[in-house]
């Protein structure tokens, strides 16, 4: 990551600011007055740092004015700074949001233009229907391409803020609906800005600060009206031009405060930051500092010694991951042209592995899952491929998040609508929730990159904004291991910023803009550069230079080799003598060869031509060649040596060893004393006849050996170079394959290792799978427990899984008769249908209903349904039995009632009906039935027009009984009406039927004749 431009260190805002000078416009000048170069430099300066001035970037909606109001009311008319109010305004209508700003403020409030240049001391308010951007100082207004609903502008707009002021960008979120703002302060955070929340408590409506409060990204969460002060407080003590290397160049950054600070960390969280971007790291503690007030390293250090919570703040800012789904949408453009080859070069039923490290909260790790998923839809279906996704991060919470698969609603801006149909669930807060399809194949876990063996045999490795926050050390360790876990032809994709320097031959660029690369199969050995960052790392390894001594028999007074040897001598006479091999090295000594021997000077060993005396090296070398060559053993002469009592005359012997098989090859040298005449070991010269002819024969007869030597020589180095090419061509061969099982074995190992790991990571996701079904089994537990419903659970043989406490109420079961079938065992239950109804649940896929008696005198409602798996496969079925004896209870005495009713109605003498809500006769007593002259069985169920005649007039009694069954009254006693034949009139009298205090429903009529 490139280090931000820092403002000038002159500049510090107050409340006594003055508006900055307008940038110094250079004219051309007369020749007499021409402008220089120094001059014309130092007013390009002095425009630049005009420009450096903080842009407040304010996003709200619902409920935000009441605190820009807050909030501008307290600043003062030149704070120094730049603000762009960021509301979510109707598109179709004009707004009012400026004139409506500038009675709270004393700046000019401007409507933003397209290229408009901001300028400090200015408040920008986006125009309706618009997106806004910033570039080098000036805003960009585009046409919006989200719906209406889905876009996010105070997102669009904090993340270019972020990307152009950097640590002159200063976010703050207020009152509103959504989450807009939260992926753009993420962004601020990360370029080193400042995040400020108005506090949900005073929001109007906090979904929108309490959404930016949770990424744990927000330097202040404080009331509107508090805001101002904190921001103006933070912009007197800037940490911008604080010195960003490790050296002391003051007393506020000693040499050692960095390191301090890695190990306190270290400490805590088990990680360290040593390698990373010493500008990166010095950043974020920066801003910690300068959120906390704190200006000296020294502080800040007893700071987190005293304060194990901002050690995790710090933490967490460190690990700061700004992501979202399909960052850099062309990046994945281009990459899903180039995964259909590597895809159709896999083998039928096998498996894409794909790692993902720095994953964060996983919308990037989910991205490749759903784009991989996308791209196997467009490959035959008969060559089924599985996928396997490794998204790895050493932030735990980090982890936590990604795995549970839960995001906020404003993924819609980076989502299209397919996929959100295809690979979302929308959720009835409005969140989404990845769809398992996607989630099985993404295996989230905890991973140092820099510590832990990587995963191999990887045909894809997504490896994004991660490397720019590495030092280049690391980096250079971390690109050959990406090469090493790669397969052939498998493909690297690198962030915009990051690059392969120092390794290029390691990969072939498919896209120079996006950094996608192939592995180079071809490429050297990647042994040979990787320096593993793991433990395998932490062995120590010879050194390159080492010296390996050839074993060789060295001579022992005792042994198998020297009873072999003298073994030898003992079978020939034995003179004094040395037992070597063809390269002339001593490997026993027999008898005192002092005389004819002597230690060579300097680092020598124990070799014959380096040992033998002067005299000897010509007859020695040449014998000990001739017989290692012929195989025979050679004999030389009265050769002469030089000795302490003058010269000596020996004859040397070469025997070439046969055996035993042990001392095959060697060769035995003896040196026997010979007769030397007198003259000759007093003499001075070499002793030889006096005779001239005989000197030049002997020096032509040396002259010739030495010529057929040398010839022989010459042939021997010319076969011993050949021998010495091809051995030096096995010796590679051999270095080679030793090379190629080095690696293998490396290979094996770092598979083993990543076998461990991935095994590991497999436990933890199958370990947070059984916390999940134990939690939801500990819910069902109680879900069943609470609602007292007596359940059991069977299979399609009627066996019992499983049943809730309370059946023990109608079967005697017990923990230990899971697994036996229900029909073994006595029940309550008066009914002997209950097979007969499993059966037909099972058979036809249909509910059974029955009511049924206990022989304790419980009615149960029971019912059997199939039991549906989630796939919709049928496997069992479900008995409930509900408790309704309260209900049976009460219906047995409602009929003994209705009975007494009955049977006092039909002992009164008096004419009495029975009616219900819908004016149905219930019930008629014998007298009222003989007045109508009707059969009181058949009336019942009647409607109270089939009492009297036709003609009969019922309208004033229908109206009376009415308004009694709305609620007029309980009663009435005086309804006179002609009598149902026309010749005596009747009074009828109605009342409200009550029961235990309480309205059955029921009307009792009577009449009386006049």
């Amino acid at each position: 990551m490139s280090s931000p431009a820092s403002p000038d260190p002159a500049y510090q805002p107050d409340l006594q600011d003055q508006e900055p000078a307008a940038p110094i416009a250079v004219q051309p000048a007369p020749v007499e007055k021409r402008v220089s170069a120094s001059q014309l430099r130092m007013a390009q300066r002095q425009e630049n740092a005009a420009d450096k001035f903080p842009i407040v970037g304010l996003g709200g909606s619902a409920g935000a004015l009441q605190a820009f109001e807050a909030f501008f009311r307290p600043l003062p008319a030149n704070p120094g700074m730049a603000f762009v109010v960021v509301m979510h305004l109707l598109p179709d209508q004009p707004t009012e949001l400026p004139a409506v700003l500038r009675r709270f403020t004393s700046m000019p409030v401007l409507e933003a233009a397209d290229g408009l240049k901001v300028q400090p001391n200015h408040v920008y308010v986006l125009p309706p229907d618009r997106d806004m951007s910033m570039l080098h100082g000036r805003l960009l207004l585009f046409q919006p391409t989200q719906p209406r609903g889905k876009r996010l502008p105070i997102d669009f707009f904090l993340q270019s803020l972020a990307k152009d002021a950097r640590e002159r960008a200063i976010c703050i979120i207020c009152s509103g609906l959504g989450s807009d703002g939260t992926v753009g302060l993420k962004m601020v955070m990360e370029n080193f800005g400042m995040v400020m929340v108005q506090s949900p408590e005073t929001a109007e409506y906090d979904a929108m600060p309490r959404s930016a409060i949770a990424t744990e990204f927000v330097d202040y969460v404080l009331p509107a009206e508090l805001l101002p002060a904190k921001l103006l407080e933070y912009l007197r003590t800037p940490v911008f031009d604080r010195p960003q290397r490790e050296a002391a160049e003051s007393a506020t950054q000693p040499a050692h405060a960095l390191q301090k600070i890695f190990i306190l960390i270290r400490a805590q969280t088990g990680h360290d930051f040593s390698f990373y971007k010493r500008n990166t790291v010095f950043r974020r503690i920066e801003r910690r500092m300068n959120a906390h007030q704190i200006r000296e390293f020294t502080q800040y250090v007893r700071y987190l010694q005293e304060n194990p919570t901002e050690v995790e703040a710090l933490f967490r800012e460190l690990l700061i991951g700004v992501t979202k789904f399909f960052r850099d949408p062309e990046a994945f453009a281009s990459l899903k042209r180039q995964l259909p080859p590597l895809l159709r070069l896999k083998p039928a039923d096998s498996v894409v592995r794909v790692w993902a490290p720095g994953c964060s909260s996983g919308e990037e790790a989910y991205s490749l899952a759903m784009l991989l998923l996308e791209c196997l839809d467009g490959i035959d279906p008969a060559r089924y491929l599985k996928i396997q996704l490794f998204a790895t991060d050493i932030n735990p919470a980090a982890i936590d998040f990604a795995r549970a698969g839960l995001y906020p609603p404003n993924i819609t801006a980076d989502v299209s609508p397919e996929w959100l149909r295809r690979f979302f669930t929308r959720q009835p807060d409005g969140s989404y929730q990845i769809t398992k399809e996607v989630r099985d194949v993404v295996i989230f876990a905890v991973h140092n990159i820099t510590k832990d063996a990587p995963f191999t045999k990887l045909d894809l490795l997504c490896c994004r904004n991660l490397l720019i926050y590495l030092s280049a050390e690391l980096q250079k360790n971390l690109l050959p291991v990406f090469h090493y876990a790669l397969n052939p032809s498998a493909l690297l994709f690198l962030g915009p910023s990051e690059n392969l320097t120092g390794y290029q031959e390691l990969f072939i660029p498919l896209d120079m803009k996006w950094k996608i690369s192939r592995r180079n199969d071809s490429s050297p050995s990647i042994t040979r550069v990787v320096n593993f960052p793991f433990a395998l790392s932490q062995h120590p390894t010879a050194a390159p230079g080492t010296a390996i001594a050839m074993s060789s028999a060295s001579p022992r007074k005792s042994g198998p080799f020297a009873a072999l040897v003298q073994k030898t001598l003992l079978r020939t006479y034995t003179p004094p003598s040395v037992v070597v091999n063809a390269k002339g090295e001593i490997l026993y000594v027999n008898g005192r060869t002092g005389r004819y021997l002597e230690p060579a000077p300097g680092l020598s060993g124990l070799n014959l031509f380096e040992m033998a005396r002067e005299e000897l090296n010509y007859e020695l070398s040449a014998a000990v060649h001739k017989a290692s060559s012929t195989r025979q053993t050679v004999v030389a002469e009265r050769v002469q040596v030089k000795t302490d009592n003058g010269y000596q005359l020996l004859r040397l012997t070469v025997h070439y060893l046969e055996q035993p098989e042990q001392l095959a090859g060697l060769l035995l040298v003896a040196f026997e004393d010979q007769p030397t005449p007198r003259k000759v070991r007093t003499a001075k010269a070499r002793p030889a006849d006096t005779d001239r002819n005989a000197v030049v024969e002997a020096l032509e007869k040396e002259l010739q050996f030495t010529k057929h030597r040398l010839q022989t020589t010459i042939e021997e180095m010319e076969s011993s170079l050949e021998e010495l090419k091809s051995t030096n061509e096995e010796l590679q061969s051999a270095n080679e394959e030793l090379q190629s099982t080095n690696e293998e074995a490396m290979t094996n190992k770092e598979e083993m290792q990543s076998l461990n790991e991935e095994l590991m990571t497999l436990n933890m996701q199958y370990l947070s799978k059984t916390e999940e079904v134990s939690q939801a089994a500990n819910d069902m537990k109680n879900l069943l427990d609470a609602t007292e419903i007596a359940t059991v659970f069977l299979d399609n043989d009627m066996v019992i899984k499983r049943f809730t406490p309370t059946m023990r109420r109608i079967m005697q079961l017990q923990p230990a008769d899971v697994g036996r079938p229900i029909t073994h065992f006595a029940s309550t239950l008066r009914y002997e249908g209950l097979e007969r109804d499993v059966r037909q649940v099972l058979d036809r896929l249909t509910s059974v209903e029955a009511t049924i008696e206990t022989t304790a005198d419980e009615w149960f409602s029971m019912r059997i349904l199939p039991y549906r798996t989630l796939d919709n496969y049928i496997s069992g079925a479900v008995i409930t039995f509900t408790e309704v004896s309260g209900l049976k209870h009460l219906e047995s005495r409602l009929r003994e009632s209705t009975r007494l009713a009955e049977s006092i109605i039909e002992t009164m003498q008096e004419p009495l009906l029975v009616l219900d809500a819908d004016l149905c006769i219930q019930s008629v007593s014998q007298p009222l039935a003989r007045q109508f002259q009707l059969d009181a069985n058949r009336l019942r169920g009647q409607p109270l027009a089939a009492l009297g005649t036709p003609d009969w007039d019922h309208a004033p009694l229908y109206a009376q009984l009415h308004a009694l069954i709305k609620g007029s009254g309980l009663a009435f006693d005086d309804l006179r009406l002609p009598g149902p034949q026309h010749n005596q009139p009747v009074r009828i009298f109605a009342r409200h039927l009550l029961s235990a205090g309480h309205d059955t429903g029921h009307i009792l009529l009577g009449m009386q004749p006049l």
